[in-house]
């Protein structure tokens, strides 16, 4: 391990510090090649999004979890909430785009106060597919979520939830002791009123992570063996699989350095780089606004706060034509969206 690397990230663990380790001309710190000269050498820079058709809010990073790979840094602790004021300029920002899909997350969305508000409002839109990325465990946490699975089906909303294994063991490293258990609970209730379901139109999707710092395996072989061991051994159904490459941001950041694999995981990224993913990538055709209303090309983005240059970077005063014709920022961070089948909030983009 380089160690004047180890003692940078020991002294300096903000975003700022995150930034330094994850850009800087014409190599990054750890000696690779910027991931837009990358871009360059394929043809494929300037990125520009290709239109707006998924509208991502993060209303919160509150959770009733602490999971060890989250690239929000979400837990209990944390008291940044979306408020009904800038959802209210979300809403019509929705109402004048053509976004068919907003994807709801946190944190645990469910856990700020204006949230079933939100989805009231959204359905009055019409909106075709409303995700909200629910950890599971929200549902069995408290008796006032109980009937989250209930709500989620009158308001036709599309479920994505993370499950790490089919097993307890390495969901619970990787989610928190007893997470594996009170996930399987949640998914039967899910299950109970049609998510998952042939007919229902109940969508509930998946979400793989790999436990380490090691691409994921392939998304269809994935999803077939989900299938078959959550339906043999706990009757679960689900529709499909998502597979997300864990980006070297905030906590599993801190996981790489303590595990001294920083530097042979981002060479892993950078060596498994697919010029094929590029065109699906999220920061293409999605929108992600923050908790405050700051507009960014991607999440990931907005953990390191990278906002979009405009001078319109707040949901107040967003344009979609001046949003459009800007170039999409990027960093050292995005080869983990580009290496081997690709990767996206919507799992693989090639």
């Amino acid at each position: 391990m380089n160690k004047s690397l180890l003692a940078r990230h020991s002294e300096l663990s903000d975003t700022q510090h995150q930034l330094q380790l994850l850009s800087g001309p014409p190599f990054g710190p750890d000696g690779l090649p910027l991931f837009s000269q990358k871009l360059k050498e394929c043809g494929q820079w300037p990125m520009r999004p290709s239109g707006l058709e998924v509208f991502q809010m993060n209303v919160g990073y509150m959770c009733n979890q602490t999971c060890a790979h989250c690239h929000v840094d979400a837990g209990p602790d944390r008291k940044e909430i979306m408020t009904r004021e800038t959802m209210i300029m979300c809403l019509d920002a929705i109402r004048k785009s053509e976004a068919r899909t907003v994807d709801i997350t946190g944190g645990a969305p469910e856990m700020n106060p204006d949230f079933r508000w939100l989805i009231d409002e959204l359905s009055k839109l019409r909106v075709p597919d409303i995700i909200v990325r629910c950890n599971l465990t929200i549902i069995t946490a408290n008796k006032k979520y109980f009937d989250l699975p209930d709500f989620f089906a009158k308001n036709h909303v599309h479920v994505v939830s993370s499950l790490p294994f089919y097993e307890a063991d390495r969901t619970d490293r990787q989610r928190g002791h007893g997470v594996f258990n009170r996930s399987i609970d949640a998914l039967r209730s899910l299950n109970e009123v049609g998510y998952g379901r042939p007919g229902t139109g109940l969508k509930l999707d998946l979400v793989y992570n790999p436990a380490g710092a090691f691409l994921p395996a392939s998304q269809t072989a994935l999803e077939a063996d989900f299938k078959k061991e959550l339906k043999e051994k706990f009757g679960i159904s689900f529709n499909q699989l998502y597979c997300i490459t864990n980006l070297p941001i905030s906590r599993f950041l801190d996981y790489l350095f303590a595990s001294e694999n920083f530097e042979d995981y981002m060479d892993t990224l950078v060596s498994a780089f697919n010029p094929a993913a590029v065109q699906g990538v999220m920061c293409r055709n999605t929108l992600s606004v923050g908790w405050e209303g700051t507009l960014y090309h991607c999440d990931f983005n907005q953990m390191l706060k990278l906002p979009i240059r405009s001078s319109k970077s707040h949901i107040s005063n967003f344009n979609v034509d001046e949003w459009q014709s800007e170039d999409i920022i990027v960093s050292q961070h995005c080869y983990g969206c580009t290496a081997g089948a690709g990767s996206s909030c919507q799992g693989t983009t090639v």
